[in-house]
C-alpha cells in the first residue's frame, strides 16, 4: 500500500481514537499489559502507516516493503490494534491478546503478518534496524528502516553502540523514533538515568535531530518528510508524548506503566473517547 500524499488529518485523528478504544479493549481482555506506553504510541504509528511506510498487508514479505521495528515491544497492543484495521489479520484476533496458544503475545513475535522481528528485549531494536539497512544498501533496495524506541530504553548501552554504527556507516535508510513520554517502569526517567540533553546527544553521535509533539499528526508527518531528505546520516526523531494519551485518569501516571484496565475502568476511558470523537 503506498503512503497517502495528501492525509486528511480529521479521519487520522478519529482513526487515533478507535486505536485507543481497541487497545483498551484489548488489555481489559487480557486482564493484563502495558498501558501507558501503548496509548503515548498511538499518533507516532497511525503517521507511520497510514502515510508514510510503503507496506502491503495483502503481501506482507513484499521485498520493497519499508520495516518498522517496534524495539519497545511492551507497546505491541498499538502495533497490533493497526495491522488488524489494516487488514494483515482478522480484527477478531485482537481479542486473543496475551493468551494462550495466540499470536498475538505481551511482545511482537515473528510469525504475525506485518511483524518484523521478535521484540520486546529492551535496547537490541536498533541494532537490527541498522543490519537491516545494511542488508538492504548491499542488495541496492531503496527501502527505510524506522526503529521505534522508548526513552526509558535508550538507558541502554547498546542503544548507543548502534548509534555509531549507523553514524559511521552513513546509515540514511535508517530512522529512530523515540517514544519520549519520560516515564519508565521505574519512575520518572530523570529519576531512573538522567537523558538531557537528549537532543545534543544523537547530535554528537552524528544523528540528524528533530523534536516534535509526539501527538501532532501534522508535525509528525513534516518530520518524516524531512528525514527523506538527509542524505548519508541516520536520523531521529525524537516525539515528545503524553503517558496514557487520551485517558485523563491513566495520563502522566507511572502506575500505569504496565497494568491493564479493569472493566469499570475501560467503561469510563470508552466514555472519554467517544465524548472525544464527537468534538472531531
Amino acid at each position: 500500500m503506498a503512503k497517502k500524499a495528501h492525509p486528511d488529518i480529521k479521519e487520522l485523528k478519529k482513526k487515533a481514537v478507535q486505536i485507543r478504544k481497541d487497545i483498551l479493549t484489548m488489555l481489559e481482555k487480557a486482564a493484563s499489559g502495558h498501558t501507558g506506553g501503548s496509548l503515548s504510541l498511538v499518533e507516532i504509528m497511525i503517521v507511520l502507516y497510514y502515510y508514510k511506510v510503503k507496506h502491503d498487508p495483502k503481501k506482507p514479505d513484499w521485498p520493497g516493503r519499508d520495516k518498522v521495528i517496534l524495539s519497545k515491544g511492551h507497546g505491541c497492543p498499538t502495533l497490533y490494534a493497526i495491522l488488524a484495521d489494516l487488514g494483515y489479520f482478522p480484527r477478531k484476533e485482537l481479542w486473543t491478546l496475551r493468551k494462550l496458544g495466540s499470536r498475538l503475545q505481551g511482545h511482537p513475535q515473528i510469525g504475525l503478518p506485518g511483524v518484523e522481528i521478535s521484540s520486546g528485549s529492551l535496547g537490541q531494536g536498533l541494532s537490527i534496524a541498522n543490519g537491516m539497512a545494511l542488508a538492504n544498501r548491499m542488495d541496492r533496495i531503496k527501502t527505510k528502516t524506522y526503529c521505534i524506541m522508548g526513552d526509558g530504553e535508550t538507558n541502554e548501552g547498546q542503544v548507543w553502540e548502534a548509534a555509531m554504527t549507523a553514524s559511521h556507516y552513513k546509515l540514511d535508510n535508517v530512522c529512530g523514533i523515540i517514544d519520549f513520554n519520560k516515564m519508565q517502569i521505574d519512575g520518572f526517567c530523570c529519576d531512573v538515568k538522567g537523558l538531557e540533553p537528549y537532543a545534543k546527544k544523537w547530535q554528537d553521535f552524528g544523528w540528524h535531530t528533530i523534536e516534535v509533539d509526539g501527538h501532532d499528526l501534522g508535525c509528525l508527518m513534516d518530520a518524516l518528510d524531512e528525514t527523506d531528505k538527509i542524505k548519508d546520516k541516520p536520523q531521529v526523531i525524537i516525539a515528545h508524548t503524553v503517558k496514557g494519551k487520551g485517558i485523563s485518569f491513566v495520563e502522566n501516571q507511572v502506575k500505569w506503566h504496565g497494568i491493564a484496565p479493569k472493566k469499570e475502568e475501560l467503561e469510563k476511558a470508552l466514555k472519554e473517547l467517544d465524548a472525544q470523537l464527537k468534538t472531531l
